[in-house]
């Protein structure tokens, strides 16, 4: 059998880029058990309690729900258990660093296969207040009513 290659995506956190502002974005592996990763290749993750820390210079992943696998037997996993996440060492440091000392969270933003292993991308984020969120809505408005009038003055159709 060939081997994947590519970006299938499984799972995405739409919410967070309209409740946090992302700040820097970190691809890692994951340390899956057999029957989670059957469950991920049937496309069944959810990431949007989802969030990501450091302890011990290691960094896990916790909160996320990946669905018992239905035809696993009881070596089944567990749903929500924390999942070790695999980067560097000097990634983890500067991540661990970045938020002890300026109220940065993490959180995963999207979880996918990647040349056949499960990846997921993680993101120094900054929580955002409703006024922000409103504020950023009315921006993107903006921008996107500018693009419009410029395309269509750009076609002659004033």
């Amino acid at each position: 059998m060939a081997r994947e290659t590519g970006r299938k995506v499984i799972a995405q956190n739409r919410k967070a880029r309209h409740d946090y502002s992302i700040e820097d974005v970190f691809e890692a592996g994951l340390v899956l058990t057999g029957t989670e990763v059957k469950s991920l290749r049937a496309g069944r993750a959810t990431l949007t309690d989802g969030y990501a820390i450091v302890e011990d210079g290691e960094m896990w992943l916790r909160g996320v729900h990946i669905p018992v696998y239905d035809l696993g037997t009881w070596n089944n996993h567990e749903p929500r258990r924390s999942r070790k996440l695999l980067l560097r060492r000097d990634e983890i440091r500067r991540i661990s660093n970045k938020t002890k000392e300026s109220g940065l969270t993490l959180i995963p933003l999207a979880m996918y296969f990647k040349d056949g292993y499960a990846k997921v991308e993680i993101a120094l984020a900054r929580g955002r207040k409703s006024y922000d969120k409103r504020h950023a809505i009315a921006e993107r408005e903006s921008k996107r009513e500018t693009d419009r009038a410029v395309g269509r003055r750009s076609k002659g159709n004033d």
